[in-house]
């Protein structure tokens, strides 16, 4: 009996799910619309506090300042489809500038706040966007692009900068004409913006290079946080501290989300703090709260203090989370459950663990798979292409056997539905075509996992020339053209290596250096202006030259299984100390230090 697969614990959170799907779709729900009800029901209790200041928003002020945001949009002469970037840190008016947007048909493009010049660029001109709002703390990065955007890009700045500062970059100060805008309801949108329509752009880096913005309707950012509720059975009263960054689904999405769609307090923290971490909790009275692995990592590496066992935390949602650090975490800071959770941002098969099955990031019924169409499909481990029977359709992999994780695409069904990216090629190469049965299409993961006889499912590895670090997405393909730009177009491979008992994978660059005079700390200036601190290498490996395939493509099979050991090789390795700010060889000490958990990454 103990081999039966659980079936219950996943299926109910799932049909409540397609009952207030099919539900919204009816009434042609949208997010503000949704929002509005959650306002009625909640009109005075607190919607967003903001850690940094300790300003706090009721329902209805959120309502009021969207309103305000929703009427400047319309003074502009936006209309439905149009799109604006928000290019700013985390703090509660990103959450009322996209709502407001999206109360007229405007469409946000939220940008990695840690994003500089190409890449910044590239995220703006991508989304087509007609105007850009960005924080004074960014005066510097868009001072730096200002000249390459486009002279009819309207732009606004939030927070205090100088008069002579706005000048040079043509912007006007937003917090003045919010302040003194109307704060009645908006017209109501022509074309009205249906349930599935597109609500805003989360980027995400994919396999080919620079961030795609990957496409959120309404239906899927209902779908992602009405389904962390139910799954991890959130509360009414429940209080989440969200100290994601506002970019991302996870922070803008499960968690803010809990607060537009359900109805809860959301803690806003500016950026994360391992020391401030447990004492924000006791201070905000928070009940919930949200990490990327790293996070608990980070927070089990602080010295014991009384605020960690002093709060009132019951749940930690999130994703990333390894076995050893998820036993050691819910035992020293007494947090009862934990709520991982899989799912790319653009992706139709998340899945979540919701019994703390400890190392699972989900689960899927093995009795009635059908009801949620995922599956495990196996794939070549040289080419990552997915491996077919003799019919021509992909080959399911059995318990225990590694396989990319695809998705069933049906665009009728809101669980089901794949709406891509701004891009189109980036889009066709996510779908594959006679996956489960002929002339279906499914969407692909790009991450391989590994599911039990149970059918729970385990997080093994991503596919492709992306991997991840410090919670963050990062292209190889991308930071070795930025490095290949700094370096005089010299040959650059760029890869993960594994770091023991570290979260992610450590980015490392092979850099050929023919004539022997590369200059590591004139390197880390040009790095640390050029690219945001989780793409800049860790490790560095100088050799006279890179290896390249026959067709001139960077062969990285051999640098990946050396690493970073120095009695692998001839080459010089370099270790980027981030305490003493520079580079340094490393040796067979250092080798040693690193891989014994003794020198801070």
């Amino acid at each position: 009996l103990t081999l039966i697969p659980p079936l219950y614990p996943f299926e109910t959170p799932l049909l409540h799910l397609k009952i207030a799907l099919w539900h919204h779709l009816r009434r042609n729900s949208n997010i503000p619309s949704i929002f509005g009800q959650t306002v009625k029901q909640h009109p005075n209790k607190p919607a967003l506090i903001y850690d940094a200041t300790g300003e706090m928003w009721t329902f209805t002020q959120l309502d009021l300042l969207s309103n305000a945001v929703a009427q400047w949009a319309l003074t502009q002469g936006w209309a439905p489809g149009d799109v604006v970037a928000l290019f700013m840190e985390s703090r509660p008016l990103q959450v009322a500038l996209w709502l407001g947007l999206a109360k007229v048909g405007v469409e946000a493009a939220l940008i990695n706040f840690n994003l500089r010049r190409d890449a910044l660029l590239h995220c703006v001109g991508v989304s087509a966007s007609r105007g850009i709002v960005f924080g004074a703390e960014l005066a510097g990065a868009m001072l730096e692009v200002s000249s390459s955007l486009s002279p009819s890009m309207v732009r606004f700045c939030t927070g205090e900068l100088s008069v002579d500062c706005l000048a040079s970059l043509a912007a006007q100060n937003l917090d003045l004409i919010l302040a003194s805008a109307p704060t009645l309801p908006p017209p109501p949108c022509i074309p009205p913006k249906s349930f599935n329509d597109r609500l805003f752009y989360i980027y995400t880096s994919g396999t080919t290079g620079l961030p795609k913005a990957a496409i959120v309707v309404h239906s899927r950012y209902y779908r992602i946080a009405a389904f962390g509720y139910h799954a991890f059975r959130m509360r009414q009263d429940d209080i989440i501290y969200d100290c994601l960054p506002l970019y991302h689904s996870a922070g803008n999405i499960m968690g803010v989300g809990q607060c537009l769609i359900n109805g809860l307090t959301v803690v806003v923290k500016k950026k994360f703090s391992a020391s401030r971490f447990w004492e924000d909790c006791i201070k905000h009275n928070c009940t919930v709260v949200q990490y990327i692995g790293e996070i608990c990592r980070y927070l089990l590496s602080q010295p014991v203090r009384p605020s960690e066992k002093g709060h009132r935390v019951r749940l930690a949602v999130g994703n990333g989370l390894r076995p050893s650090v998820w036993e050691a975490f819910t035992e020293r800071f007494g947090v009862a459950q934990v709520g991982e959770f899989y799912g790319a941002t653009e992706c139709n098969c998340s899945i979540a663990n919701m019994d703390g099955k400890v190392g699972a990031c989900g689960f899927n019924s093995r009795i009635l798979p059908n009801v949620y169409p995922i599956r495990l499909m196996k794939v070549d481990e040289e080419t990552t292409e997915l491996v077919r029977d003799r019919h021509g359709l992909c080959v399911p992999c059995r318990p225990g056997e590694p396989g990319l994780l695809v998705g069933r695409i049906n665009q009728q069904d809101p669980l089901r539905r794949f709406d891509g990216y701004a891009n189109q090629d980036a889009t066709r190469k996510k779908i594959a075509n006679n996956v489960f049965k002929k002339n279906d299409s499914a969407y692909l993961s790009g991450d391989v996992l590994v599911m039990d006889e149970l059918g729970y499912m385990y997080f093994r590895d991503r596919s492709g020339d992306t991997f991840r670090w410090r919670g963050e997405n990062v292209s190889t393909t991308e930071v070795e053209g930025t490095l290949s730009g700094l370096l005089g177009q010299a040959d650059v491979a760029v890869y993960g290596v594994a770091v023991p008992d570290v979260e992610g994978k450590a980015g490392m660059a092979a850099i050929a250096d023919p004539t022997g005079t590369f200059d590591c700390d004139a390197f880390l200036r040009q790095v640390q202006q050029a690219l945001p601190p989780y793409a800049r290498p860790v490790f560095l490996r100088i050799s006279p030259q890179v290896d390249t395939t026959g067709t001139f493509k960077i062969q990285k099979t051999r640098l990946q299984s050396e690493g970073y050991d120095p009695r692998l090789s001839t080459d010089q390795i370099y270790f980027l100390n981030s305490r003493a700010g520079r580079y340094e060889a490393v040796n067979e000490e250092l080798h040693s230090a690193i891989v014994e958990g003794r020198m801070a990454l």
